[in-house]
């Protein structure tokens, strides 16, 4: 017993000195990572140092014998804190970068939640053999407990920066949004690459070289590799995309692209070393449009990359992505490109315009959305190795965009005027454009499938397929909107 206690508590001493240290050691970096969540932002300069001196706090009390047993107390207190917040995070809240510094950074948030509720069972076991009044001990457990558990929740409910009020109204379409099949895909690492005829294609981010077919009659899902011709490369992260009759496989980082037939699964290497990029969509078979940084400006840029077999040229686009604060964060976006209409739309993330250009990015139009947040609530912090960073948690206005010939759907993160927040716990809102018009068409609502939420979506003239977790669902476009495809 008292070997198993020694054991907890010089692994809390450690734990708590290394944790701390380590904050201590890239401070400024703590500090913006705490602006960066969603339940802490407001309160990120004192709690940054509140949290460091409470973990060395309790790593003094700890190697005091006489006051080991506070100490005990107030590590099940600060680490039930954590896990909380872990669970929020986890389950309520989209991705923010962990706090805790050195080697617990870089943990998955899941592998980071259970390794906290592992440390408490060790503190509460510590506890039992420790303290002799075990009615003092129930009670002070189950108040520090409550205590902080409830701390933590009321931070994240008073939180504003899950839904932003957008000051705007919406037209919702009168068809609801109807469910037609359902497939489980068994894993949830699947996104969606794009389609042709009878088939949907996925990637998977943790096989980037794996391609999952799905027929559209939702019934089979069939999964190949792909082999390359360069073993050579190291590539980084890795992205699918098709465009009938090809794949193309692209690593902005080792800045590669490969190209294969749909259906033979071989793809060779069409572009090296010729531009580093963040996105690429395919134009046609030799031509791709492509965002990345440029050094020169220090901001986005978007150009156009010709692949040809006596070359390769890429035409730089710098007057497209218009700099309201950074240049970088933004100008942030999704690209997407209509075959049908020979147009490429970028739509900003965190402002409420995209652009219209040709398949050779000559700007066609700047449209506004419904939203009326025409700058981006963004702040940005330079670090003092260089490295800018977000200070703040960003408003996202539009956080995944789609398009279907001449029709743009956007997932928004802004509520208009009269709309229920109840409604947005329990489904996202899709807004749908008509891009070569310049016009709003109307919204809808797509429900959450148990606690998962639509991560992707893919259109077709009539459908939309969407992604939940693992579970990929086809559902029947309303005819007010398939009559307006063209």
């Amino acid at each position: 017993m008292k070997l198993t206690v020694t054991f907890i508590r010089y692994f809390l001493i450690v734990l708590w000195v290394y944790a701390s240290v380590s904050k201590l050691i890239t401070f400024d970096e703590f500090q913006v990572q705490l602006a960066q969540s969603p339940l802490l932002s407001a309160y990120a300069v004192p709690v940054s140092y509140v949290v460091i001196i409470a973990e060395l706090s309790i790593a003094v009390l700890l190697c005091v014998r006489r006051s080991l047993l506070i100490g005990l107390y107030l590590s099940f207190g600060l680490m039930t804190a954590f896990s909380v917040y872990i669970y929020l995070i986890l389950n309520y809240s989209d991705f923010v970068p962990c706090s805790c510094g050195g080697i617990l950074e870089k943990m998955g948030w899941k592998e980071h939640f259970w390794f906290n509720i592992t440390v408490c069972l060790l503190i509460l076991l510590a506890i039992i053999f420790t303290d002799i009044f075990k009615k003092r001990m129930l009670i002070l457990s189950s108040v520090l407990l409550v205590l902080s558990a409830g701390m933590v929740t009321v931070l994240f409910l008073q939180s504003e920066y899950n839904i932003k009020d957008g000051g705007f109204t919406r037209n919702f379409i009168s068809q609801k949004l109807e469910e037609d099949k359902a497939l489980d895909l068994n894993i949830k690492a699947y996104y969606i690459a794009g389609s042709y005829e009878k088939k949907i294609y996925l990637g998977n981010y943790n096989k980037p070289f794996n391609v999952a077919v799905v027929d559209k009659n939702m019934r089979k899902k069939h999964d190949y590799k792909v082999d390359i011709d360069r073993k050579d490369i190291p590539f980084h992260s890795i992205k699918l995309r098709v465009l009938h009759p090809y794949f193309y496989l692209g690593d902005g980082i080792s800045a590669v692209l490969l190209r294969g037939a749909l259906g033979k699964w071989n793809a060779k290497t069409i572009s090296y070393r010729q531009t580093h990029f963040t996105d690429f969509i395919p134009v046609d078979s030799t031509r791709f449009v492509v965002k990345g940084y440029s050094k020169k400006s220090g901001q986005n840029i978007l150009g156009v990359l010709h692949t040809h077999k006596d070359g390769q040229v890429l035409e730089s686009h710098q007057e497209l992505l218009e700099k309201q604060i950074d240049g970088v964060f933004d100008t942030d976006g999704i690209l997407n490109y209509s075959l049908e209409q020979q147009k490429a739309v970028y739509t900003y993330f965190y402002r409420n315009q995209y652009l219209v250009t040709d398949a050779n990015l000559n700007l066609l139009h700047r449209v506004n959305t419904i939203d009326t947040t025409s700058i981006a609530q963004i702040k940005v912090s330079k670090l003092k190795n260089g490295e800018h960073k977000m200070s703040a948690p960003p408003q996202t206005i539009n956080k995944k965009v789609v398009v279907h010939r001449n029709l743009l759907f956007n997932i928004s993160n802004s509520i208009g005027k009269s709309e229920s927040k109840s409604m947005w716990k329990q489904a996202v809102i899709v807004d749908v454009y008509d891009f070569v018009k310049q016009a709003y068409i109307g919204s809808f609502y797509v429900y959450h499938r148990g606690e998962h939420k639509l991560s992707d979506m893919l259109v077709t003239d009539h459908y939309l397929y969407g992604l939940f977790d693992r579970e990929l669902v086809r559902f029947i476009l309303p005819e007010q909107l398939r009559e307006r495809i063209y």
